[in-house]
């Protein structure tokens, strides 16, 4: 139990593992499949709404002038990973079906995350504006390289397609810019009620979850995708994890960072987005892939939580006098 408790699994994994469970048992068919899905990309637009509506633009301009930091965690983020994705290519069928194989390539391709690298950037004492700024950056900036990338290292998904992108600027980009636009009426209200925003947050991803996935068990995903495969995906998961932490903490000394940037690089260079990933996913691929390449997504999200955790209080317990070495 002591073990357990210091493990500290999120309760949104075990929500997740629910939700995947129930659309193994359960999954919606026929008009209900159609209106879980409608009501899921509903509820993603809501969420990328509130995402925008909650942004403080003052903050993030605070920490637009920070331009070799915000380059370094875009680097890392948008060319590094990908580069070592790339490797991801080499695996064979019989080790990994080619939908997790793409789900390990698309993890890559993924913008970061918004509110936990800010919020382990605040444990951790280090550059909040700066974090804040990076993060916001990345997911924008994300809505366009991620599919784009996506289609440079997934040549058997054929590439991307316009309509694509434009389902992509319709779901997520543009409520977050209608967010964004409304941002100085309704922003504070917003701020008072991130309950609200937490659970639109994970309640829309658990729908495009249980949609998606219902869809692959209907396809019999089951049938394709054994326990051992999961955990090499689950170990190669762990790899990339350790390789971004590690590469990231390196670039910022090699950069000159102080700490506090440092910090800042670690946590949102390292963050892969399933607020983001897992809605993109269900538009980039088809159905019955896109439950299958959504599971890499959700092992890599609890590890860089479960990792993230541990790093930031250490960070946090450091000596305050050497916060600027």
């Amino acid at each position: 139990m002591t073990w357990l408790r210091k493990l500290r699994l999120d309760p949104y994994l075990l929500m997740m593992i629910g939700t995947v469970a129930l659309a193994s048992v359960l999954p919606a068919r026929g008009m209900a499949a159609e209106g879980v899905g409608l009501v899921a990309k509903l509820g993603i637009a809501l969420l990328f709404f509130l995402h925008g509506a909650r942004l403080s633009r003052k903050a993030m301009l605070a920490g637009l002038a920070h331009w070799r930091l915000h380059l370094t965690i875009l680097a890392i983020t948008f060319l590094a990973f990908p580069l070592i994705g790339l490797s991801f290519k080499l695996i064979p069928p019989s080790v990994l079906p080619e939908p997790l194989v793409l789900g390990l390539l698309f993890l890559c391709c993924l913008p970061s995350t918004v509110q936990s690298s800010i919020g382990f950037t605040s444990i951790a004492r280090g550059n909040i504006a700066a974090a804040l700024c990076s993060a916001s950056a990345s997911n924008l900036l994300g809505m366009a390289l991620t599919p784009i990338l996506a289609g440079l290292i997934l040549h058997t998904q054929g590439g991307f397609s316009l309509d694509q992108l434009e389902a992509i600027g319709l779901q997520l980009l543009a409520p977050f810019i209608a967010g964004q636009v409304l941002q100085p009426w309704i922003g504070a209200w917003v701020e008072k009620n991130k309950r609200i925003l937490g659970f639109v947050d994970r309640g829309s991803i658990l729908l495009v979850v249980y949609a998606a996935f219902g869809e692959a068990v209907v396809e019999g995903v089951w049938s394709r995708v054994s326990a051992l495969e999961l955990l090499i995906v689950g170990v190669l998961c762990a790899i990339l994890l350790a390789l971004a932490l590690a590469g990231s903490r390196t670039a910022a000394r090699a950069m000159g960072f102080n700490k506090e940037d440092e910090i800042a690089v670690v946590f949102c260079g390292t963050k892969k987005s399933i607020v983001t990933g897992v809605p993109m996913a269900a538009i980039l691929f088809p159905a019955a892939t896109a439950g299958v390449v959504i599971l890499p997504v959700m092992l890599f999200h609890q590890m860089q939580l479960m990792a993230c955790a541990v790093i930031a209080q250490r960070y946090a317990a450091r000596d305050k006098t050497s916060s600027a070495v």
